[in-house]
C-alpha cells in the first residue's frame, strides 16, 4: 500500500483525481466507464464521499474520501485497500452542495 501527499482545491479536482487513480488502478481507458458518488454521512453531518467506478464485466474499484483526516483511501475489486492519501487542503465548504 502506498501513501502520498496531494494538494486539491477543489471538489471537481478532487473528483478528477479519484477518477485518475482508479482508472489507471484497473488499467481502465479514462472516459470509458462512470464513476458514481455518495455523501457519505455521521451523526446527520456529512463526513465524506464514496467513490466507485463501474469498469468492465461488472468490476469496481473505489475510493473514499474522509474529511475528518482529510484522506482518501483506495480500494481494488477485492476490497484490499492499495492507496491512501493525505490530502493538503480539502474541499470542505462544497461538500454539502455536492
Amino acid at each position: 500500500m502506498s501513501s502520498f501527499s496531494n494538494e486539491i482545491e477543489s471538489l471537481d479536482e478532487l473528483r478528477d483525481y479519484v477518477y485518475t487513480t482508479l482508472c489507471d488502478y484497473g488499467h481502465f481507458q479514462r472516459g470509458a466507464f462512470s464513476m458514481t458518488q455518495q455523501i457519505l454521512v455521521r451523526g446527520g453531518k456529512p463526513c465524506g464521499i464514496h467513490f466507485c467506478l463501474h469498469g468492465p464485466r461488472q468490476v469496481r474499484v473505489s475510493a473514499i474520501w474522509e474529511t475528518d483526516r482529510n484522506c482518501v483511501f483506495f480500494y481494488g475489486s477485492d476490497g484490499q485497500r492499495f492507496r491512501k492519501v493525505q490530502l493538503v487542503q480539502a474541499p470542505v465548504a462544497e461538500l454539502a452542495a455536492a
